[in-house]
């Protein structure tokens, strides 16, 4: 195959030319309305066995580990960019739906998948256990710049980030069970608290670590802190799956202490963890795309059980599973519709489906079509209406506020200086205000101000509007003052038309 007759040159060119087909699917993804995973896959499926045969593939084991890398990668720079303050309002209608709804959707899809396919009973709860939870990877890239509500987005964020340890522990005590013959899911209860206290704990823990690590360590290059937060991400899922926790929910808890906390190099960071997540995606997509084999992925049987299991999953699961779980809970009729419809099933299952295969299990391979088949359809008939039926519910918020521009600076370690980005709003205390009014610590000198996406240069008289982003140079150790300052806020009317002024 190509790989052999090229050797290492050969592998290089094919990496590059994965690489790039990615960047260039990601772009062509936002502007046709797709989600990015299908494309990605499309890509896996071209170039592997049944497609152009440039690579044959057919590891689950290393699939399964590639996945699995990719998703705390993933976990991690959703969490980073999650605010607390949203995630702790939304709490515990997302613990009910990573917990309660997992469960529903599990039990429903798999008698449905019993009746279906030629499954036993455990085997079909198998499988539905397998797809049960909503995907990190995709619902990240589903709502990332899109407007909806702040409340529907942090729900679904909070959901996903939440809702592996469920499907996890149902998975693989199935899959027990079926091996071992003997012993009863009751039994595994106990496991199942371990994996979620111990996720949660170390979580905190390995997090608020990490932050203090970042700040007080003194490195020689900016570069090295981004690498060193993924090293603690790494660490942290290690560590918690050794000791019996869920990885997975110890991750993204860390990440949420992390991104929450006030860091050295802090977009850096975040810019460096956002790149590496595209790359995790592009690759675990990809070879998820190579390991099936469309031959015996479009067959009649797959095909036709597999689109009726799909919309049973969409139309009768998913809805049930989020009413069930968010009764007498602070949502309308039409929050639950949407939050519903945006359950989208992506990287998580399929790599869940790689579990029977790796164990052995007889009708481990088609549960995988079947899953992946799933999986095509709601990223496909759910991820690219999600804007369309925000819009039908009247669920879309204000246009998110994305800066395009960066200012770059050397590393500034040693100086103990940092450069603090800003926006302000109507509340922000520093609104109408001229620089030499504003009482900014003496250490902090404004540096530049981005205005509708111009650069204005700052002097004295410049006054402060709502919407611009300051960037601000302060030593550290005044840092918490300048952030008392900017943080003040203010009740403001709202303004009349012929109040609003042009720059």
């Amino acid at each position: 195959m190509f790989l052999d007759a090229f050797g290492t040159n050969g592998f290089l060119l094919l990496s590059a030319f994965l690489l790039f087909s990615g960047v260039i699917v990601a772009k062509f993804s936002s502007r046709w309305g797709i989600p990015s995973l299908i494309l990605f896959i499309m890509v896996g499926m071209l170039i592997g066995s049944d497609g152009l045969g440039f690579v044959y593939f057919d590891d689950a084991r290393t699939a399964q580990i590639i996945g699995v890398f990719a998703l705390v990668i993933i976990l991690f720079e959703g969490g980073l960019h999650t605010k607390w303050a949203t995630v702790k309002s939304v709490a515990g209608p997302s613990l009910s739906l990573a917990t309660l709804g997992v469960l529903v959707t599990s039990v429903l899809i798999g008698l449905s998948a019993y009746y279906l396919f030629n499954f036993s009973l455990v085997e079909g709860m198998l499988l539905g256990a397998i797809v049960g939870s909503t995907d990190a990877a995709a619902v990240f890239a589903a709502l990332k710049e899109r407007n909806i509500k702040a409340k529907m987005g942090a729900t679904l964020e909070a959901e996903s980030g939440t809702n592996d340890p469920m499907a996890v522990f149902l998975t693989l005590s199935l899959i027990e069970l079926i091996l071992a013959e003997q012993g009863t899911i009751w039994s595994m209860i106990p496991t199942f608290f371990l994996q979620m206290g111990l996720g949660l704990v170390l979580g905190l823990i390995l997090g608020k670590t990490a932050s203090v690590s970042i700040n007080n360590i003194r490195l020689d290059s900016s570069a090295l802190y981004p690498i060193l937060s993924v090293a603690f991400a790494l660490i942290t899922y290690s560590i918690t799956a050794f000791l019996g926790g869920s990885g997975f929910l110890a991750v993204y808890v860390a990440a949420l202490v992390i991104g929450n906390s006030e860091l050295t190099y802090r977009y850096s960071i975040f810019q460096f963890n956002e790149g590496f997540a595209w790359m995790a995606q592009i690759l675990m997509f990809i070879i998820l795309g190579l390991l099936v084999f469309p031959g015996q992925l479009f067959t009649p049987e797959i095909m036709g059980n597999g689109f009726l299991l799909a919309f049973i999953l969409i139309l009768i699961a998913r809805p049930a599973a989020v009413f069930l779980s968010l009764i007498r809970m602070n949502y309308t009729v039409k929050e639950k519709v949407f939050i519903s419809w945006a359950g989208l099933r992506g990287a998580v299952p399929i790599v869940l489906a790689t579990f029977p295969i790796v164990e052995g299990l007889d009708a481990s391979r088609l549960m995988f079509n079947i899953v992946f088949f799933i999986v095509l359809t709601s990223a496909l008939v759910q991820g690219s209406t999600i804007s369309y039926v925000a819009a039908k519910l009247n669920l879309v918020g204000k246009k998110k506020d994305v800066p395009h521009h960066s200012i770059e600076l050397i590393s500034m370690g040693k100086a103990q200086a940092e450069m603090i980005q800003f926006q302000t709003n109507r509340e922000s205390a520093v609104v109408g205000k001229k620089l030499h009014e504003i009482s900014f610590p003496n250490r902090a000198n404004v540096s530049a101000i981005i205005r509708d996406n111009q650069v204005v240069t700052p002097y004295g008289e410049t006054k402060i509007k709502a919407g611009d982003f300051l960037y601000i140079l302060v030593e550290a150790s005044y840092k918490d003052k300048l952030k008392k300052v900017l943080e003040q806020r203010v009740e403001r009317p709202e303004p009349e038309a012929h109040d609003i002024e042009g720059s």
